[in-house]
């Protein structure tokens, strides 16, 4: 009897029966059914990767979750002789003896197998892998794109800095400049300042210790207790301050116009030395900064003396001392007014000058200060006086020693200077002029360089 093919199930190939020498055929005895697989089981020790199954390929259907795992070979001493397991496409194959003995072989321990493996696919170690990198390019790119904005944010905050910064500079300027503008618009600008202590005026002008500030202290210490001068009032500094300080105290002081004033009207010399002396040359008269005025020159000198007449007869007339001071302080701030009437004493001088030349003339008696002029050859007649000393006052220069004779001749005052320079010499205290024809009044000045004058107040 031919013994049938066995069928094979799935991939698995039975050993065929052994032969029993006695000419029998020996049964095997039955193997038990293959339970079927359930869902696996993780095993203790080995990771995900080496418990997976793969898929035999002749199964079919299902998802890989829910797909059954094939069972394992039975051994083959557990197979009859002749019978076929059951697969899955319903064949019978025969298994060869070599199959079965290798399917006999023992199995390999897990971790083994584990190593056998090596294509193993590492799932969860990539899918940290890759969540790492992304995170790491994600902070990259974030932090690039931080930095950038950081950066640019930095740069306008320094650009908006320096910005303000210039701004408030010139806004600062600006400020500043309008603020003196307005003060000087509408701020009376005293050209003769308030009464101040002469000791700290002096510690406050000379604070060092050269031989001309010791000088300069003891000078002052001089006027403080042997002079009796306790205050001084500081005096505007330009090339009209001897004219300016003379002025100031004449008017302060309520003193009246001269006797040759009060005998001629000085609103008509102007034309008095143009027609009756015939003085041409009175056309090239410059006021201060202002060269030449041409045939506008009388017209200019008119109003000079007649704001210098109706100025002094004002003041001249008011008894009350305060009230004088406050007029004063009105008149001396306003420096149209002012230099009006320093051109007006001008052009005064120039007048008893030409007067005295004519005398001259006439071989009269004349003051010993005026032959000293006339010997000079800058100042030998009244066109050469006016020309290279009068005309210059107030422009370039201001009064000489020599013009200040003249002027306190010409408006009968007697100038009393403390020259602070020559402390501890014969010329520490003069006058001007040295010898009064009459008894006039006297007014006090005092100077540090012969050049600028202040006001001494007893």
């Amino acid at each position: 009897m031919i013994p049938e093919k066995p069928r094979l199930d799935g991939p698995s190939i039975l050993p065929r029966p052994r032969a029993d020498p006695g000419g029998r055929s020996r049964r095997l005895p039955e193997a038990p059914p293959i339970p079927t697989p359930g869902p696996a089981r993780p095993r203790r020790g080995l990771p995900l990767a080496a418990q997976r199954v793969t898929r035999p390929p002749g199964a079919r259907g299902g998802s890989a979750a829910g797909r059954p795992r094939p069972a394992p070979p039975a051994p083959p001493a557990l197979a009859r002789r002749g019978e076929a397991s059951p697969g899955a496409g319903g064949r019978r194959l025969r298994a060869s003896p070599q199959r079965a003995a290798g399917m006999a072989a023992p199995r390999s321990p897990p971790r083994a197998r584990e190593r056998e493996r090596p294509g193993a696919p590492a799932t969860g170690n990539d899918q940290v892998h890759a969540w790492t990198l992304v995170t790491s390019q994600a902070l990259d790119t974030a932090w690039r794109i931080a930095k950038g904005s950081v950066m640019l944010a930095v740069s306008f905050l320094v650009a908006a800095l320096c910005y303000f910064k210039r701004l408030h500079l010139y806004l600062g300027r600006r400020l500043k400049w309008w603020i003196g503008y307005l003060q000087r618009k509408f701020k009376r600008n005293l050209s003769v300042e308030a009464e101040v202590d002469l000791l700290s005026y002096c510690a406050r002008e000379w604070k060092g210790e050269t031989p001309r500030a010791k000088l300069m202290r003891k000078a002052y210490e001089e006027l403080f207790w042997r002079r009796r001068i306790k205050c001084v009032r500081q005096v505007k500094r330009d090339n009209y301050d001897a004219l300016r300080s003379v002025l100031f105290q004449i008017f302060s002081q309520g003193l009246s116009f001269p006797s040759w004033m009060k005998e001629k009207d000085i609103v008509k010399l102007p034309e008095k030395l143009l027609f009756s002396q015939g003085c041409n040359w009175i056309q090239q008269y410059s006021f201060g900064p202002e060269k030449y005025t041409g045939s506008n020159v009388f017209g200019k000198l008119r109003k000079c003396v007649e704001l210098l007449k109706t100025q002094w007869t004002e003041f001249s007339g008011i008894k009350d001392y305060h009230k004088r001071g406050s007029m004063c302080n009105i008149l001396f701030s306003n420096a149209i007014l002012e230099y009006k009437l320093y051109e007006a004493l001008k052009f005064i001088m120039l007048y008893q000058v030409t007067e005295v030349y004519e005398q001259m003339k006439t071989k009269k008696v004349i003051p010993s200060l005026f032959r000293l002029l006339f010997s000079r050859e800058t100042s030998s007649d009244p066109l050469s006086f006016m020309m290279n000393h009068l005309n210059s006052v107030g422009d370039t220069c201001g009064l000489e020693q020599i013009d200040m004779f003249i002027l306190g001749y010409s408006l009968e005052v007697k100038i009393k200077v403390f020259r602070l320079f020559k402390f501890n010499s014969r010329d520490f205290e003069v006058c001007y002029p040295e010898e009064p024809l009459r008894e006039w009044p006297e007014i006090s000045l005092l100077t540090e360089n012969d050049r600028h004058y202040h006001i001494p107040v007893f």
